[in-house]
């Protein structure tokens, strides 16, 4: 494809003298060193030679896209960023841009997170009212704002070790597309990182004696040391898939889970038992982080089935790369499924011997989510080819729905 179709079809910006301005990145890196005035005489010829060639398109409108998908195989193989990520960066503002970063889907995830483990946690002879008061209340805000800063910064790290993969598997995240500079991204998150331990730690600063509970700091140090670990050399835990998977398990399953879990029964309604107390004493804690933790597996699992093609160009050995997509896809489908009827199942079994009718009616109410949860996880995967990127990362946010559907029916889990 000649430099006079690649000028031909890129937009151009008008001067108002009646001059068109090529586009900078044509001016600079690869393409400048070969390009010269000739090469771009023909866009600047006879308007008749102009409107023959727009003619031709006219009548063959796939040769414009044809062109259009060169262009774009040229411009990704150059440094220069293209046009629309440049005007997305003057255009962009900055709370869009944090957003984005946070990676959103996981963000709702930990907001959804703390006031159903709350509620989760409530003791049985605390009433409605007991379940709004202040000192509840407080308790999830003073959680949520350290929490949500942890996962930025969790999120945040793994996009600025990842900006080589992402250019290739996540070409549109806000680093690789130009939008926000690794030199800011690396303040903001480490600005998310500081306030967050702060807040979470009691001795620290005169932060909250009441609020800034053990268990919140265990939900928080745990986060931070093995969000760390996954995603910064020496470690880079990513790199292995089982101690990949370990991590976002470890995470996403007993450390936010039982972590908020016994933050919740110290700040929220005055307990006064460890972590790993609730985990030995109370079927609620253990059983909702034995879910997350299976919902953690699949999650670690699925998300790298779109994402081989930059996992191997980096030399990152994730399960997918290893055995290929379609067995871990097909693997990972049929756990979440299983999960989802295994507990359905065990709520029906508690519904039938409730001793209550409120209990009934909470455990009839699980079992029917976690029954149409499991049914939906099969039916969207019916028409998923795993080879197929696009496809693949479609279900697997079909996936994250699921799991905000679960935070949302887990107060109900007794």
């Amino acid at each position: 494809m000649g430099m006079h179709s690649i000028v031909k079809i890129l937009p151009m910006r008008s001067t108002g003298y009646g001059q068109r301005i090529v586009p900078p990145f044509l001016k600079t890196g690869s393409l400048a060193a070969s390009t010269t005035a000739a090469d771009l005489g023909g866009d600047f010829g006879s308007s008749s030679s102009r409107n023959s060639g727009d003619r031709q398109k006219q009548r063959n409108p796939s040769a414009l896209d044809g062109e259009a998908q060169d262009l774009q195989a040229i411009i990704g193989s150059t440094e220069s960023p293209s046009v629309n990520n440049m005007a997305e960066q003057q255009k962009v503002p900055f709370p869009i841009v944090m957003w984005r970063f946070s990676r959103p889907h996981t963000l709702i995830g930990s907001a959804l997170a703390i006031p159903a483990l709350h509620l989760l946690a409530a003791p049985t002879s605390v009433g409605l009212k007991g379940i709004l008061s202040l000192p509840v209340l407080n308790s999830i805000l003073y959680a949520m704002i350290p929490s949500l800063l942890m996962n930025i910064y969790i999120t945040g790290l793994n996009q600025i070790t990842d900006v080589e993969i992402d250019k290739i598997n996540k070409p549109n995240l806000v680093i690789p597309a130009g939008v926000l500079s690794r030199r800011n991204a690396i303040w903001t998150v480490v600005v998310c990182l500081v306030a967050s331990l702060w807040m979470g730690t009691r001795p620290l600063m005169g932060t909250h004696p009441v609020l800034a509970s053990p268990g919140l700091a265990f939900a928080l140090w745990g986060s931070a040391i093995l969000g760390t670990m996954y995603s910064l050399e020496p470690f880079r835990l990513k790199r292995f898939p089982l101690l990949a998977a370990f991590c976002i398990v470890a995470v996403r399953g007993t450390v936010i889970n039982a972590g908020f879990f016994a933050h919740a029964t110290t700040a929220a309604f005055q307990g006064s038992a460890s972590v790993l107390e609730l985990l030995r004493t109370d079927p609620k804690c253990l059983l909702s982080s034995l879910f997350f933790c299976v919902f953690g597996v699949v999650i670690a699992l699925m998300k790298d089935v779109p994402d081989v093609l930059g996992d191997k160009t980096s030399n990152v050995r994730t399960l997918s790369v290893r055995i290929g997509q379609t067995r871990v896809f097909h693997a990972s489908r049929r756990l979440l499924a299983g999960l989802f009827f295994a507990f359905g199942a065990g709520f029906v079994k508690g519904a039938v011997t409730a001793p209550s009718a409120a209990l009934v009616a909470c455990r009839g109410l699980s079992a029917l989510a976690s029954v149409a949860a499991g049914l939906s996880v099969r039916k969207e995967s019916r028409s998923v080819d795993p080879e197929n990127p696009k496809q693949v990362y479609q279900y697997y946010m079909h996936l994250w729905k699921l799991f905000y559907l679960s935070y949302l029916v887990l107060p109900f889990a007794r």
